[in-house]
């Protein structure tokens, strides 16, 4: 990936609208409880194999359809796409996430993450904003397994959910916090509480070893 910008935006000068320009625009579903991030789906690494896999959580994935392929949410996409090779996107998102005030921030509603230095740069944030506590689903297990053998842990408001490949498949081995994703009934609430969080906030608590979410 390489770098859009030549210098960084001194952070004594980084206002709202530069941070915008850089690293585009934060998402807000009207399910969660905070605010989110996402990028296209089309440019997950394991997830467009997965796609490709009938049985897959990935086979029918929502992110690829519905609302997803609005003009405007494409554009969105392509921008925070784009901002991934910022030097500046580090400051600016931690700018955005802080100046929203919000306590809880999920990664990537569409898409995953794209490299090692990805993960390093989310890693930076939630080291810079303790009191928010941060949730990424991903399918990458190859970059979470270098970053643990590099590092040992993450941050302790970082909670990394490694998502099993296939429908009713078993959870993802020798990771401290999983996903699965259930043909009958997941652990989820959602569903059953209108498609919201509602005061659910197991996805984003590192002592819940899996979450289950019934497909949709």
């Amino acid at each position: 990936m390489q770098q859009t910008m030549l210098f960084a935006i001194p952070k004594s000068r980084l206002t709202k609208k530069l941070a915008l320009s850089v690293a585009g625009s934060l998402g807000k579903p009207s399910k969660m409880p905070g605010f989110t991030y996402g990028i296209s789906a089309k440019l997950c690494n394991v997830g467009a194999k997965l796609a490709k896999i009938k049985g897959s959580v990935c086979h029918d994935c929502y992110a690829l359809k519905s609302n997803y392929q609005y003009p405007s949410v494409q554009i969105s996409h392509q921008k925070r796409q784009e901002g991934l090779a910022s030097i500046s996107w580090v400051d600016s998102m931690t700018k955005l996430i802080g100046d929203s005030k919000t306590d809880y921030f999920r990664w990537h509603d569409s898409g995953d993450l794209q490299s090692f230095g990805h993960l390093l740069d989310i890693v930076k944030i939630a080291d810079r904003l303790k009191n928010v506590k941060f949730w990424i689903p991903t399918r990458e297990k190859k970059i979470i397994n270098q970053y643990l053998e590099t590092f040992g842990k993450f941050p302790d408001n970082l909670c990394v959910r490694v998502s099993a490949a296939m429908i009713d498949g078993k959870e993802p081995e020798n990771f401290e916090n999983t996903s699965t994703v259930s043909s009958t009934d997941g652990s989820c609430p959602a569903p059953k509480q209108g498609n919201k969080c509602a005061d659910c906030r197991n996805c984003w608590d590192k002592s819940i070893k899996n979450v289950s979410y019934t497909l949709h």
